[in-house]
């Protein structure tokens, strides 16, 4: 197989498990807590709210807007581009005694006094138990999510298996959740979108490591666990370097290219993906030793035969 990072040596991972372990525990429990204390700042796709969509002849001056909005009086108006650099998307969380009507003529009023070539496109409005409806439903899709892949490798793999990538995805997404709570980036729809697609992202990598130390194990008679990890993981360092890299030019693309309506989406991404490596090497593979993984649980003794009696 051709390798474009080939490593001659095996790198001494596990050597290393006490120290990443406690690290990713101390992240984790950083993560917890900025979710206990300051709670997830969640979009106007969850709380209910306005969403507008104007656009303007050129191409859209977004400080000019705000500071023109500011003046409404309106609280937590969001504004940023969508689609085009013309195309302005204004969201506000939902108001006591308004409806959306009244708020968005309100809002365009502001903004033709100020620019009376910016023209109205969209209005929508989520109202606050759809909102609700679309929390509760997100959150039992991480569930479900979470439960079809631990399943999975239980099946794929051995139960031992199936609790270390188990509890090294849910570090990923929690950390995820984490970071976002403790900056207080906005948590829209996009965003849980880009949390779902690590969880199947992050188990690849998993998986693929996992595979090939269970192919070591019926292979490596005379090394012990720890040495055939090493080699799993230094096998397939290439292959990490190759299909992360890649995948995170892209995501980094988006990130700084892709406009504000991307920027969450490609964020979560960003932090999944790298987290996403981590774990996989440095986490699911340590747990894998402290949950007791021994060669016995692959190889089957060899059952010797009674001889026929004469």
């Amino acid at each position: 197989m051709l390798e474009f990072f080939p490593f001659k040596k095996t790198i001494s991972f596990m050597s290393w498990g006490k120290l990443t372990t406690t690290i990713s525990l101390v992240t984790f429990l950083f993560s917890v807590w900025a979710l206990w204390d300051r709670g997830l700042n969640l979009g106007v796709d969850f709380t209910g709210g306005t969403l507008i969509e104007v656009r303007t002849d050129q191409a859209a001056d977004l400080n000019r807007i705000r500071s023109t909005l500011e003046k409404t009086g309106l609280p937590e108006i969001s504004v940023q581009n969508f689609g085009s650099s013309r195309d302005v998307l204004i969201r506000l969380p939902a108001q006591a005694g308004a409806t959306a009507a009244q708020t968005s003529n309100q809002i365009m009023a502001a903004l033709q006094a100020d620019d009376p070539k910016i023209t109205l496109q969209k209005v929508d409005f989520v109202g606050p138990a759809v909102g609700k409806e679309l929390y509760d439903s997100g959150a039992l899709a991480l569930l479900v999510v979470a439960f079809g892949i631990m399943a999975y490798l239980a099946i794929r793999f051995e139960w031992r298996f199936a609790v270390a990538g188990m509890i090294a995805n849910l570090h990923d997404i929690v950390i995820i959740l984490g970071l976002f709570a403790f900056f207080q980036w906005e948590f829209t729809l996009t965003v849980l979108a880009g949390v779902l697609a690590i969880l199947g992202y992050s188990v690849n990598e998993s998986v693929v490591v996992f595979d090939r130390i269970r192919e070591n194990i019926r292979k490596m008679r005379g090394a012990t666990i720890p040495q055939i990890i090493d080699d799993a993981i230094t096998r397939t360092m290439s292959r990490t370097i190759i299909t992360h890299g890649s995948t995170q030019i892209m995501v980094l693309s988006m990130l700084f290219f892709g406009g504000e309506a991307l920027h969450n989406f490609a964020l979560a991404l960003t932090i999944g993906i790298l987290f996403g490596i981590y774990s996989s090497v440095l986490v699911a593979s340590p747990l894998l030793l402290m949950l007791g993984v021994k060669r016995e649980h692959f190889i089957k003794p060899v059952e010797k035969k009674e001889e026929a009696v004469v």
